[in-house]
């Protein structure tokens, strides 16, 4: 029971989220390709098909993976390769009863925990502890966890996803707005760390339903500390007011490019250097830039990959107001709360000069 309660849940989401993100965005491209060239999907092989037809199929084929991908993972990260198989089986039946991405997440961590159960409570001779990995807990997981989502669990994901889409997809303007800004908050303060995860795991499952607006917003929000603290630079010449010192603007240099691409780690120099602040300004800028690309209704149909999604989006002019609007709201608030520095001011670090070794104070007794 020890092994169980030592379970860490956020853990196991986060190797699920890596196993599943490339093929999502890989999927998510070639889905946006095909559709921009009117695609279809290829139904007869035998019929004929172009080019497009293609690209719209084999996006289509890797985003209806997803819920076998993500129960695998999460499986797998629980009990090892004896999860493998329960967990692809339990994530091929959230698929066909409708549960969906929630169907195969929940699964995922059902068909761990059976394994898991199921290895501490069943004691074999010596002579079968061999079938045991391959054939017994295969078996008797998949088939005591596939009959629970089936009779038990499967109705409820249903009904909760359906409750959670249709109540999004009623919800008024300021509603809209209210929403993306929690959104946008939540998924910029960490800079891509456990909560940006928790938030992209929730909205994912909504982007599986064909509710797009929400994950772009975490899209939005991971860009906004990258380019509001170079727009900050550029305002801060403006106004006479340096607030980088010579080794921040240096990792400005390398942060924007990388926050182009959706990757808000190259800020982190900078952020550490005044948490308090940075934070205080990230967060305004993901809320302002958030509620806005709800409210004007951003559509990123891939679910990563910063501005090269804006070519998949219907409605890109939404998404790029929203992001300079919570670029700018980072910049300025940053601007406001940080005192000017000298940017020719190096930082020098003391270091500790090692104690010279005396020969003499050694003692052999």
């Amino acid at each position: 029971m020890e092994k169980i309660k030592a379970i860490g849940f956020k853990k196991h989401l986060m190797t699920a989220i890596s196993f599943f993100l490339p093929i999502v965005v890989a999927s998510g491209f070639l889905l946006a390709v095909g559709n921009m060239m009117d695609g279809q999907t290829i139904e007869q092989f035998a019929e004929g098909f172009t080019f497009a037809d293609t690209m719209t199929t084999m996006g289509g084929y890797g985003l209806g993976l997803l819920p076998m991908i993500v129960s695998c993972a999460i499986s797998y990260s629980i009990a090892d390769k004896p999860g493998i198989a329960p967990g692809l089986i339990i994530g091929m039946v959230a698929s066909g009863i409708g549960a969906g991405f929630l169907g195969g997440l929940v699964g995922g961590y059902l068909s761990g925990l059976v394994v898991m159960g199921l290895t501490l409570a069943i004691k074999v001779p010596k002579w079968m502890e061999g079938l045991m990995p391959t054939l017994v807990i295969p078996f008797l997981s998949s088939l005591v966890a596939g009959l629970t989502m089936y009779y038990v669990i499967g109705t409820p994901i249903n009904w909760a996803t359906s409750l959670l889409t249709n109540y999004l997809r009623d919800l008024d303007t300021s509603s809209l707005f209210i929403y993306g800004a929690i959104i946008g908050v939540l998924s910029s303060i960490d800079y891509g760390g456990a909560i940006n995860k928790v938030v992209f795991a929730f909205v994912f499952a909504l982007f599986s339903e064909g509710i797009y607006e929400p994950l772009t917003v975490l899209i939005l929000a991971s860009m906004v500390t990258p380019f509001g603290l170079t727009l900050a630079f550029f305002l801060g010449r403006l106004v006479k007011k340096n607030i980088f010192n010579r080794q921040e603007i240096e990792t400005l240099k390398t942060a924007f490019p990388m926050g182009i691409c959706q990757i808000t780690e190259g800020c982190f120099p900078i952020v550490l250097n005044d948490l308090v602040r940075n934070v205080i300004a990230t967060g305004i800028g993901g809320a302002v830039g958030g509620g806005f690309s709800m409210l004007w209704g951003a559509d990123s149909r891939i679910p990563a990959s910063g501005m090269f999604a804006v070519a998949t989006m219907t409605r890109p002019w939404a998404f790029m107001g929203a992001l300079l609007l919570g670029s700018s709201a980072t910049a300025l608030t940053i601007l406001l709360l940080k005192k000017p520095v000298d940017p020719d001011a190096e930082i020098i670090v003391v270091e500790k000069e090692e104690e010279e070794v005396s020969w003499e104070d050694l003692t052999i007794s």
